[in-house]
């Protein structure tokens, strides 16, 4: 007996070296920069329960799949100085150092007040396209809104027009798991990104595709927080599935920066597909898609694609130089201790911070983890608006300057692990037009009330902050 109990010890030892070995080895050789609370918990999982915490890191542990092996090419900003206000210049040359593409000019900018208004967009796109419609979604529902949009889709594919649908592999089966088989026998092209359960790529079951786009024609843009379910936008009003509406930000417009934004769909779309390469027209659209009118916006693109953490990037920084107010709806805030310094120290430099949330989201351990960061915003000088309704909007405004807005939560999963998707509105008309948007909802909500927590309290917000890397 003391043998065999010899040996299992020999074994969990042996066990735990080979499981550092492997952290350390993967996080150094792919670059996989962490949070500190990820990698204490990834260390002390692989300590104390080796037999679990390995198998959950090979499956959950990859954060990056592309590594920064050089920096981005430099590039000179396509528009003249005199063009472009301060935090405009400065979230470009940023931006272009990171590797993203110049802004572009848009028109026609729609933003949606509310469900029925996204509603009648999305059908005012998808029924207008006469060539191509290109969509990608984190989740469809199996409800009565999943069930129009995908009727609407298959009656443009049998019309002659080329339909493709990106879905996450995850979302998927979040959303009741559409007919994928009917659609394709209309005609549709669908194509499950990153599949838990049959691809080959690195960190498949945990690096989500969580960027919302429709295009139609490669001109006309449907964007913003919206999944293609019921609840983001009128609800289902029939007994057995009845869903409340949520609140959430969706806009549409045309011009060059559809081109932006298509190109990230080909490269989306290519990758799903296990393909290496985006086409050449395809890049050369992107390419050719910089304009110097008034009225100019950029794609933002972040995820394990890029080699930086582009959107929280922009953000921290955009935090620190800001000069009037900071002006954010989310439904989930989870920041990293950056993110949160940057957003505390502005508030305590006399910058207005307002934050936008719902007094309860969808998730739960979210709503748990949010308070301690909550607190610490508060003491800054910052203020916490609560609405009674599920909140699901994302967007960050700066000043009177900047606005960031598309489907990146204030958390570190959409921060630092997910493929998201924001456009950068320079144009100060527009971004004028998304804070009233958003302080018309500030209208509704309460303020948020600090309760100080016990010491039981505190150590339970404390252990879950250590997993909150992956809400």
């Amino acid at each position: 007996m003391d043998f065999i109990w010899a040996n299992w010890q020999v074994l969990d030892v042996l066990l735990v070296m080979v499981g550092l070995t492997i952290y350390a080895s993967v996080s150094r050789t792919l670059n996989q920069r962490r949070h500190p609370s990820a990698a204490i918990a990834w260390v002390l999982g692989i300590l104390l329960v080796p037999y679990l915490a390995l198998p959950l890191y090979l499956a959950f542990g990859s954060r990056k799949v592309a590594a920064l092996r050089k920096p981005p090419k430099a590039h000179a900003i396509s528009i003249p100085a005199a063009t472009g206000h301060p935090t405009m210049l400065r979230s470009l040359q940023l931006g272009a150092a990171m590797g993203l593409p110049d802004p572009a000019s848009y028109d026609s900018l729609n933003i949606h007040a509310d469900g029925s208004s996204a509603l009648n967009g999305l059908r005012r796109l998808i029924s207008g396209a006469t060539s191509s419609l290109d969509i990608s979604t984190f989740l469809i529902g199996r409800d009565v809104l999943g069930g129009e949009i995908l009727r609407l889709l298959e009656r443009r594919a049998r019309a002659g027009v080329r339909v493709r649908l990106l879905i996450d592999g995850i979302g998927i089966y979040l959303g009741g798991y559409p007919n994928l088989r009917k659609l394709s026998k209309a005609g549709i092209e669908v194509v499950r990104f990153v599949p838990p359960f049959s691809s080959s790529k690195r960190g498949r079951t945990n690096l989500r595709n969580h960027r919302k786009m429709v295009i139609a024609d490669g001109k006309y843009l449907w964007c913003g927080g919206r999944n293609l379910a019921a609840e983001y936008f009128e609800g289902d009003p029939r007994p057995i599935f009845r869903r409340t509406p949520w609140i959430d930000l969706s806009f549409d417009l045309s011009g060059e920066l559809v081109a932006q934004v298509y190109g990230q769909f080909e490269r989306d779309w290519a990758f799903a597909n296990e393909r290496e390469e985006t086409p050449a027209s395809v890049d050369a659209a992107v390419r050719g898609a910089a304009g110097a009118t008034p009225a100019l916006a950029q794609l933002i693109d972040s995820g394990p694609d890029r080699a930086d953490d582009t959107i929280f990037t922009l953000l921290v920084s955009a935090c620190f130089t800001s000069r009037q107010r900071i002006l954010a709806v989310t439904p989930y805030f989870v920041p990293d201790s950056s993110l949160l310094m940057a957003l505390t120290l502005a508030a305590r430099r006399g910058i207005e911070v307002d934050l936008v949330m719902p007094e309860r989201s969808n998730h739960k351990l979210a709503d748990f983890a949010r308070h301690r960061a909550l607190r610490d915003m508060i003491l800054a000088g910052a203020r916490v608006w609560l609405h009674p309704r599920m909140v699901h909007a994302k967007a960050i405004l700066i000043d009177d300057e900047l606005a960031l807005v598309g489907s990146a939560n204030l958390d570190g999963r959409s921060l630092f692990l997910n493929y998201e998707m924001m456009i950068a509105f320079y144009d100060q008309s527009a971004v004028m037009d998304f804070a009233r948007w958003v302080e018309s909802l500030r209208g509704g909500c309460k303020p948020y009330s600090c309760r100080w927590p016990g010491r039981a309290w505190a150590l339970a917000e404390g252990l879950l902050l250590w997993v909150a890397f992956q809400l």
